[in-house]
């Protein structure tokens, strides 16, 4: 291991680290992990696999995971509490929305770090519209700028409050995305003026927030390439956005992507993100990755570092008392 990070966030195949995976992590020494479903049996089996994730490395690496209710939860009972869609709840608790959704992921943060889990992607910040695919529409918190702005800096404080890290996506805004970029690249024509207004915007009360993740679409009078592999995007991301945290890449595993994953990798730190996120836990892609891939940049590792030094402060609560909190804020019980 060396003093800098490995350019990548990455992902363990099953429920325990193999040999192979326990020496590949020690060499590559990426900036932290990555949970799925298939990672993910029982309470003491979690705790296990992210001590040895970080014993891998050495150090207290972060370790993420996606929990954000409805069918983007990785986490079900009885490790976890079921959610509901994001947009269904900011719904059923119509002018509470905002404060529920800070009990909401205040509950997710302690269930998060009771397995030892300490990230979390979310808020997710894309604007939903009518034609939004239906992928991404009921994961968003709502239609407009402000909506979207309030809910989303209540669940980054909600997890912060936790001891958790928020990464806010998909920078610069997916919102107007038509296709799955699980599947296909999404091609957006909207100007540059409703962009600014509307998908951008919501993203620049988080340009302080310590981790960040892009959008694998393209902005066509922007630029001819994703926004993940775009230096002119990056460059809108970092300078009008003013996006000031870790900005890693959405999974390069997803298909909206051109090339071999490692051309993926190489391509979307030349255009200026500092960290690759792979997902599958494909060691042989991994391995490819990490060749293209190596040590963070300077600007990237300082970032990092950044990022790491600002973990949050567990604020102690009454887990209970929350969930009656939020219970006692639907519609019904007042």
């Amino acid at each position: 291991m060396s003093d800098t990070f490995g350019a990548a966030i990455l992902a363990p195949l099953g429920t325990r680290l193999t040999g192979a995976e326990r020496r590949f992590f020690a060499d590559a020494d990426p900036l932290g992990f990555i949970l799925f479903a298939r990672n993910l049996e029982h309470a003491d089996q979690i705790r296990a696999l992210t001590a040895e994730l970080r014993d891998s490395v050495g150090r207290e690496a972060p370790i993420f995971i996606d929990q954000e209710g409805g069918r983007v939860q990785r986490l079900r009972p009885p490790l976890a509490r079921d959610w509901l869609p994001p947009l269904d709840d900011v719904a059923r608790y119509g002018s509470h929305a905002a404060r529920a959704m800070f009990l909401r992921y205040r509950i997710i943060a302690a269930e998060l770090m009771a397995l030892g889990i300490d990230g979390n992607c979310a808020p997710m910040l894309d604007v939903a519209r009518p034609e939004t695919h239906p992928f991404l529409r009921n994961r968003c918190y709502g239609d407009s700028v402000e909506s979207v702005a309030e809910i989303g800096i209540s669940v980054a404080q909600g997890l912060m409050q936790g001891g958790v890290f928020p990464v806010v996506k998909h920078i610069p805004g997916h919102g107007l995305a038509q296709l799955d970029s699980h599947l296909d690249l999404p091609r957006i024509t909207a100007s540059r003026d409703t962009l600014e207004t509307v998908d951008f915007a919501a993203f620049r009360p988080f340009r302080d927030m310590a981790f960040g993740m892009t959008a694998h679409l393209v902005f066509e009078r922007i630029a001819p390439e994703p926004a993940t592999t775009s230096p002119e995007m990056i460059a809108l991301i970092r300078e009008d956005l003013g996006f000031n945290g870790l900005l890693m890449t959405d999974d390069i595993s997803m298909e909206a992507l051109s090339g071999s994953v490692s051309e993926r990798a190489e391509a979307s730190l030349a255009a200026g993100c500092d960290c690759i996120l792979h997902c599958n836990g494909d060691i042989t892609e991994m391995l490819a990755i990490m060749r293209r891939a190596g040590s963070m940049t300077e600007a990237a590792q300082g970032r990092a570092e950044a990022a790491l030094a600002s973990r949050p402060a567990v604020v102690e609560v009454d887990i209970a008392g929350l969930a009656a909190d939020l219970e006692a804020l639907l519609p019904g019980a007042r």
